[in-house]
């Protein structure tokens, strides 16, 4: 009979863009047709970010990104001034990312299987992609450890994750790298939306029904609002969307916020969407960003769509603006110290 220790066997492993040259590749692409050409202008938009020293670049998640072994990439972001503010689904950041800092993997697996079977062993499935269950639940109880070493008061999403890197820090990394920790250390901060969306809601729904008249609760409208005073405090913007969902609308919605608070600043300078969404039903993952200048949020000078699959159009987009080294002569944003001086 299988057992769950044959089927979590071998680990995902993160790709490490540092150990290839992605430019021969993209110079090659900026010479062809369709998404290859497409791609190559995304990465000489975001070369332009890069350079750009009065703007701060937004990276958006959404999608399995990290289980899928795309951790590193960003991770590599942040860790060479590459990226200022980070905006993401929950599982990316705490059901892949934290998960994988408490010491636990992700591992390979097939689509062609019999989920009755995995839901016996106790094994989630993200296409083909294994987790444990069992690890899962800790990673749960692990942030229900940290909601109760808080004051209960409404918390953004940013101050949670912040507290989550604090944990590390104070614990110890179990993991080779950590996007959350990395991002703790080099104070770029992470907004995650819709935060009970994840394995954080399974810990925070925990810690509120064992503590009814003093817990901690998430305020979606203070994420608004702090992203906005990023936006406020800066002179231009630039986006890094990959995916789309909920991360993509809230980082582009923050340039109609300061029209409302009667602040109006720029339109986002620079954008970039990886996306194997379509437009054509109207979703918000499809939509382009042409569509996005309608509502004067993305500036139509410098933008990209790239049709692509992340695993492939990512790791191309990082290495290039890696290996041409534009970072280097790049300040830290240091956003986090608007919140945390």
């Amino acid at each position: 009979m299988t057992e769950k220790k044959d089927l979590l066997r071998k680990p995902i492993e993160h790709i490490d863009i540092k150990t290839f040259d992605a430019r021969a590749v993209i110079d090659g692409y900026a010479s062809m047709a369709f998404q290859a050409r497409n791609l190559a202008v995304a990465s000489n938009i975001y070369n332009r970010m890069l350079a750009d020293r009065d703007c701060k670049i937004i990276l958006t998640l959404a999608g399995s990104l990290f289980s899928a072994g795309l951790k590193h990439v960003v991770v590599d972001m942040i860790d060479n001034n590459m990226v200022d503010a980070i905006v993401s689904t929950g599982a990316i950041i705490v059901d892949q990312d934290f998960f994988e800092a408490l010491g636990f993997r992700h591992y390979m697996g097939t689509q062609f299987v019999d989920d009755a079977l995995l839901r016996e062993l106790g094994i989630d499935r993200i296409y083909d992609t294994f987790i444990d269950e069992d690890e899962l639940r800790i990673c749960d109880m692990t942030i229900e450890e940290i909601a109760g070493t808080l004051a209960p008061r409404p918390y953004s999403s940013r101050e949670i994750i912040h507290a989550m890197g604090a944990y590390l820090e104070e614990k110890g990394l179990k993991a080779e790298r950590s996007v959350v920790y990395s991002a703790y250390k080099k104070r770029v901060p992470i907004f995650v939306p819709a935060f009970s969306d994840c394995s954080a809601g399974f810990g925070l729904i925990y810690h509120q029904w064992h503590k009814k008249d003093a817990h901690v609760t998430i305020d979606s409208v203070r994420d608004f609002r702090e992203l906005t005073e990023i936006k406020l405090a800066v002179t231009d913007t630039g986006i890094i969307i990959i995916g789309g969902g909920v991360p993509k609308n809230f980082t582009q919605d923050v340039v109609v916020a300061t029209d409302i608070l009667g602040r109006e600043k720029p339109m986002h300078k620079y954008a970039v969407q990886l996306t194997v969404a379509d437009e054509r039903d109207g979703g918000l993952s499809g939509s382009t960003l042409k569509e996005a200048c309608s509502w004067g949020k993305v500036d139509m000078k410098y933008e990209q769509m790239v049709l692509g699959e992340a695993t492939i159009t990512l790791p191309l987009l990082v290495s290039d603006a890696y290996h041409r080294g534009v970072w280097k002569k790049r300040a830290s944003g240091n956003l986090s110290a608007l919140f945390n001086p």
